[in-house]
């Protein structure tokens, strides 16, 4: 599936967009996402599902971990291709509630961890570096539950719950696309909820030691609605995507929302077309301009993707959408719009280029 489209964007346009479904002998609901560089990725999913390539897709590994079979691997986090740590997504009190490692491309996993407190449900899973990581769960006695790592997912501890502002009542995480829960620099995260009668963005700028948080426009209206994904741009600019999954043709919230304070502070954005449409993933783009003097654009974009397709946008306005794939996450090697994946049910993977012109 090939197509190309253009538009505007603000200093740097989009010259053309090009999607291409991976073949990958999987039918797993696929939701972790990790975009090593531009020959590395990995993924994951239901069924105890971890999927890798070195090649740039042009062939996959297809791994079931042992054990593991009735896991959903929601989160992945990838450092090359040897090493990664994945997190699976469920109950604690059915022992779903686990993190496994490995360091010999997947020919063997250890698992390193695992919480049985009742309530525990991981959601994501990042990491500032190759040894500094963070988990999110969702709340426990009325405080979200974090866990970190300081020796690249070796060993974990949680954050102590009184660091963190309560919680609302039916107030969660989502683990729907492992973005959730988004990192920026050496020591800046934030998290995003919903369910409750707000939804808000957690932020701390130590790593999670301490934590303040910030109220959205969005007023979730049910269980099935709120924010689902985060992406910050730098320290300051940030995006945040949802709605309803329960309904995602549309919905009468704010699906994105945009900050420029470091998420002191939220707004509306300008609405989507179709308007109120679920989003499940965004990332950042960051793109080289050839001819530009290697010049890198802090202002090149997102995309996002959900039930109803991938959208792309210059700053959290006039999105376009470029196809109607059904896809639960989004991932991008940093500094490239030409290395941008996506993964989504029934083994979906899908590769795609966003080709850009400057505009001085």
């Amino acid at each position: 599936m090939k197509f190309v489209l253009p538009f505007l964007l603000l200093l740097v346009s989009v010259a053309s967009a090009q999607l291409e479904k991976v073949s990958v002998a999987t039918t797993a609901s696929l939701r972790g996402l990790s975009v090593v560089n531009e020959n590395i990725i990995w993924a994951s999913g239901s069924g105890g599902t971890v999927l890798r390539t070195v090649d740039a897709g042009k062939t996959w590994s297809v791994m079931t971990i042992p054990g593991a079979e009735k896991l959903d691997f929601r989160g992945i986090r990838a450092f090359d291709d040897k090493t990664a740590v994945i997190i699976s997504s469920g109950k604690a009190e059915d022992g779903q509630a686990r993190i496994y490692r490995t360091t010999d491309a997947g020919k063997t996993w250890t698992q390193v961890y695992e919480q049985k407190t009742p309530g525990i449900f991981f959601d994501a899973i990042a990491f500032w570096d190759p040894r500094h990581g963070i988990v999110l769960s969702d709340p426990v006695d009325n405080h979200f539950a974090l866990f970190i790592t300081e020796d690249g997912g070796v060993t974990w501890k949680q954050i102590p719950p009184s660091a963190l502002p309560p919680s609302l009542p039916n107030e969660g995480g989502f683990a729907a696309s492992n973005s959730c829960l988004t990192l920026q620099g050496e020591k800046n995260v934030w998290f995003a909820s919903g369910g409750a009668k707000v939804a808000r963005v957690f932020r701390s700028n130590d790593r999670g030691k301490s934590w303040l948080v910030a109220e959205t426009p969005m007023h979730p209206a049910n269980a099935s609605s709120g924010i689902f994904s985060l992406a910050f741009r730098d320290a300051k600019t940030g995006i945040a995507v949802g709605g309803d999954y329960a309904h995602p043709e549309s919905s009468d919230l704010p699906n994105v929302m945009r900050t420029q304070d470091g998420g002191k502070s939220w707004q509306a954005a300008d609405p989507t077309k179709p308007q109120g449409i679920y989003l499940s993933s965004v990332a950042g783009l960051r793109v080289s301009v050839p001819g530009v003097r290697k010049r890198v654009m802090n202002d090149s974009g997102f995309v996002a993707v959900g039930i109803n397709g991938v959208l792309t946008t210059d700053d959290g306005s006039r999105w376009l959408r470029i196809s109607e794939e059904n896809l639960n996450s989004v991932a991008a090697n940093g500094s490239s719009g030409e290395n941008i994946w996506a993964v989504g049910p029934k083994g979906a993977v899908i590769r795609f280029t966003i080709r850009f012109n400057f505009h001085p």
